[in-house]
């Protein structure tokens, strides 16, 4: 039911989704879905949950996982997440994205659920933007709190334009900016130099 919860509010949206949609797909009656959920609301949270255990999953088990180098590694999880966007709009963009657009002034629940999902997912980047800013750029005056967000940030409006065109393709170019961005935050790949200590008058 959670999986085609995803599918559901991926394809149409929260609002045009319907528990009668969610019955159909399944082949479950309405008694068994009220047996499980109180109501659609109680669905959609049921469901981010559900999408953050998934999509946590694929990220934790990533190639890019394994790169050594720190700055390699967050070229690599851009690289990871341009990769994703081959298939169809509904396949490819974020479930989170989609129903924080649409509820965030009406489901407070839900927007803050989304809200944690899309945080915690940032999180994940902390240790690797950290350690990328230590060795690469340790003057830049920029977080990496505030870098990991703006990667959330830029990827979702990729995923908007991306529903503006009808194609997932019109996020390619996109995600390939925010790759660049990212590389230029970090310099041409070689550590910075250590600083002289400066000698006594």
């Amino acid at each position: 039911m959670l999986d085609a919860a995803l599918a559901a509010f991926r394809r149409k949206g929260y609002t045009a989704t319907t528990v009668d949609d969610i019955c159909a797909a399944t082949g479950l009656s309405k008694g068994s879905f009220f047996h499980h959920f109180k109501g659609k609301e109680d669905l959609a949270l049921a469901a981010v949950g559900h999408w953050n255990g998934v999509t946590g999953a694929l990220f934790a088990q990533a190639p890019y996982q394994q790169v050594a180098d720190p700055r390699a590694r967050l070229l690599a999880y851009l690289d990871f997440r341009a990769a994703l966007l081959q298939g169809e709009l509904p396949d490819v963009t974020c479930l989170l994205g989609t129903l924080v657009q649409e509820t965030y002034a009406t489901h407070p629940a839900i927007r803050d659920a989304c809200g944690a999902g899309i945080a915690g997912h940032a999180a994940t980047l902390l240790p690797t933007i950290e350690a990328a800013k230590a060795r690469y750029a340790p003057r830049a005056e920029w977080t990496a709190e505030s870098l990991a967000l703006f990667t959330q940030a830029a990827l979702q409006g990729a995923f908007v334009v991306a529903k503006s065109q009808g194609s997932a393709r019109a996020a390619e170019p996109l995600v390939a900016h925010l790759r660049a961005y990212v590389q230029g935050l970090l310099g041409d790949g070689l550590p910075a130099p250590t600083p002289r200590p400066r000698r006594k008058a």
